[in-house]
């Protein structure tokens, strides 16, 4: 633990309803969470919400805080967007490139909902008055720049996916992360039995605990069954498994898929576009436009319950098109 050159607001000028001490924060948290399972929330998003709250828990224990209130709270929002900075780089994780760069605004955007929807169940269950997110604005949400990959590296991923150390699992992550367009908690929470190989399609657990169906092609079923035939699985068991470390043989993590395309990305030489696993969800859904899909159905592949963000890829398909008339355009040319 250190100092910290924070000075938080001092206790005495503090309503006593917006505080929780810090000691009580790990059973609050694991309150909150027992009451998410019961309201049938996804393990996912219990998960996510295990791990945010977890980092709040690091914050305030590094800068040796014993009271969680307004002033905590917006010193660890803003730490969010600076704590790379730090000589030890984000959570005192040391200068990995995970941690020495800024969060999207997106994922502070998912700290802030998060932490508040805790102190609005604390409130709700009346362990406290008012929550101190109340008069904290939320971040401002500014659209990230949809940038897919160009077919080009696509191939040099797949290419650097069968020289990799796990070939037919890591091509067959690549192929199925682009022709379905899946989320990367979807894809590592999918069953052996929510795929059917010979109809090309998978029954998907999505946002919401809602189901979904997507469909994908030849190519990524058959390096599906090429990886599966390695060895036999239940039913119940996880699809992608890890090959590595001590969880070798147990469910690939969001991480784990995260590492492995950047690590693919490194070795294909990938530039000029963020090498995630979300990337080759923009690339689907961006090439399914392009190839003449319409906007319903991939509202509906994709899981959005609204049109809103689907609307997002079809100015860009839209941006290719016209681009693509200007330079060939039969009128122009005669």
């Amino acid at each position: 633990m250190r100092k910290s050159a924070l000075q938080f607001t001092k206790t005495e000028t503090r309503t006593d309803e917006e505080l929780v001490t810090v000691d009580q924060l790990p059973r609050l948290v694991e309150d909150w969470l027992a009451d998410c399972q019961i309201r049938q929330h996804s393990s996912s998003t219990i998960e996510l919400r295990r791990t945010l709250l977890g980092r709040l828990q690091w914050f305030l224990n590094d800068r040796e805080a014993t009271l969680c209130g307004r002033s905590e709270l917006r010193s660890f929002l803003a730490y969010l967007s600076s704590g790379h900075q730090d000589a030890d780089g984000r959570w005192g994780k040391g200068k990995d490139k995970r941690w020495s760069r800024p969060l999207r605004p997106a994922s502070v955007n998912t700290y802030y909902h998060h932490i508040r929807a805790f102190f609005s169940w604390l409130v709700s269950e009346e362990l406290i008055g008012t929550s101190p997110m109340e008069k904290i604005a939320p971040p401002v949400m500014r659209e990230d720049q949809v940038t897919p990959f160009t077919k080009q590296q696509v191939e040099a991923l797949v290419q650097a996916a069968r020289r990799s150390k796990y070939p037919r699992r890591d091509e067959a992550i690549i192929r199925f992360l682009l022709d379905t367009g899946v989320r990367v908690t979807e894809l590592c929470e999918m069953k052996m039995r929510d795929i059917d190989l010979l109809e090309g399609q998978a029954r998907i657990l999505g946002k919401g605990n809602k189901f979904r169906v997507i469909c994908f092609g030849r190519r990524t079923a058959r390096a599906l069954r090429n990886y599966l035939r390695e060895d036999e699985r239940m039913p119940d068991e996880t699809v992608f498994l890890s090959e590595r470390g001590e969880n070798a043989g147990s469910k690939f993590t969001r991480s784990g898929v995260l590492q492995l395309v950047e690590r693919l990305g490194r070795v294909a030489s990938i530039h000029g576009v963020r090498c995630s696993p979300h990337t080759f969800r923009h690339t689907f859904a961006v090439e399914f436009l392009r190839n003449g899909g319409n906007v319903f159905t991939l509202k509906q592949l994709l899981g959005h319950a609204g049109l809103q963000v689907t609307n997002r890829y079809v100015a860009l398909a839209q941006a290719d098109i016209q681009a693509q008339h200007r330079q060939f355009s039969p009128g122009d040319r005669v």
